[in-house]
């Protein structure tokens, strides 16, 4: 049975694609449709890495147009990262596509470590991704990647950015000694985050993470005014005290027309290794009432864990440490929300239009 374009393409409005809720249509970009006497042949392209997952829908892609009357059916699934709107009259950063921040409105709630996480949870995906530590006064990302030396520069003028388990790293710690404080003003430390952005030779990054630093101050404002964000991750623990600071840091956020992609809730839950009895020390749910307060996504809960500590400390965070454990498994279930979340943000079309120069001739 020969199948027509619009039979092919309600065959996979019944499809769902479980990492984005809705049918493949819906969800991807349908290309070169052929219907050759029984053969279907059809191309879809999804705006994220689906990882290990596309061999099973691209399977149930088949299955559904086989069901609908197709006597064979071929379907190649590819993805592709594309590059989202950012701050209005703020121009993307050569080789990045999109520039996630990772902040919090204190310290301590483990938003360091969830990003180095994150960031390898994407790459675990099949993304391209690199890191950017903004945290000028305390860098903590060369000791969690594992990451030491110096970097290179091949110009004199731009730096090569460092590497650690897959990813492309830029940060203040591998041109200071560990135990060296930056006893810098304002203006200094908003300068360095700029050239650690700006001249570092990214290499096609699908996304770049920023480690950003606990507060609302210098950095922050720079970061929203100059730097082209697609959106930010705000990171909290479900404890009254860390909320309040991340709703400022929330609110700021929104007001200099950030999108928030999701919050995630750090150290939810801890689980005895001894006894595994489960407990929320720092209170319950906190991080889900945020999310309704203000309407924005859940990406998940991480557990309170030893083992992301000390795989964190060791230079190998848990993504990279144990790849197929239960620990990895959540942070790449969060990426996964992460990087559909940002496909579904608007598209950057700068690109699409040339640039006019006006001249008195």
């Amino acid at each position: 049975m020969s199948l027509s374009v619009e039979q092919v393409k309600e065959a996979l409005r019944r499809v769902v694609d479980p990492d984005t809720g809705r049918d493949l249509l819906a969800g991807a970009t349908v290309r070169n449709v052929k219907s050759e006497g029984s053969l279907v042949s059809v191309e879809l392209v999804l705006g994220y890495p689906p990882g290990p997952r596309a061999q099973a829908l691209r399977a149930q892609a088949e299955a559904a147009l086989a069901a609908a009357g197709a006597g064979g059916a071929r379907v190649q699934l590819d993805w592709k990262v594309a590059a989202h709107a950012v701050q209005r009259g703020v121009q993307l950063l050569p080789g990045v596509k999109n520039i996630i921040a990772v902040a919090s409105g204190k310290g301590g709630v483990g938003k360091s470590t969830t990003a180095a996480n994150l960031a390898l949870a994407l790459a675990a995906e099949g993304a391209s991704v690199g890191v950017l530590d903004a945290d000028i006064y305390g860098p903590s990302q060369p000791a969690m990647l594992g990451i030491t030396g110096r970097p290179q520069s091949l110009d004199g003028k731009t730096m090569e950015p460092m590497t650690g388990h897959g990813l492309q790293a830029s940060s203040i710690g591998f041109m200071i000694d560990a135990d060296t404080p930056m006893v810098w003003r304002g203006p200094m430390v908003t300068q360095a985050l700029e050239q650690l952005l700006r001249q570092t030779n990214w290499r096609e990054l699908d996304y770049l993470v920023v480690d950003m630093p606990p507060g609302t101050g210098d950095i922050q404002l720079t970061l929203a005014q100059k730097v082209p964000v697609t959106g930010a991750v705000i990171v909290t623990t479900p404890q009254d005290l860390a909320l309040l600071d991340a709703r400022k840091g929330l609110k700021m956020f929104e007001k200099v027309g950030i999108p928030i992609l999701g919050i995630v809730e750090n150290m939810a839950i801890h689980v005895c290794s001894n006894c595994g009895h489960a407990e929320h020390i720092f209170g319950e749910g906190g991080g889900q009432r945020m999310a309704n307060d203000y309407g924005v996504d859940y990406l998940g809960a991480l557990p309170l864990d030893m083992r992301i500590r000390q795989q964190a400390d060791s230079g190998t965070p848990t993504v990279a440490a144990d790849p197929d454990g239960d620990l990895a498994a959540v942070y790449r279930a969060i990426a996964r929300r992460l990087a559909v979340k940002v496909a579904e943000q608007a598209r950057d079309m700068s690109s699409k239009f040339p640039t006019i120069v006006v001249q008195n001739t």
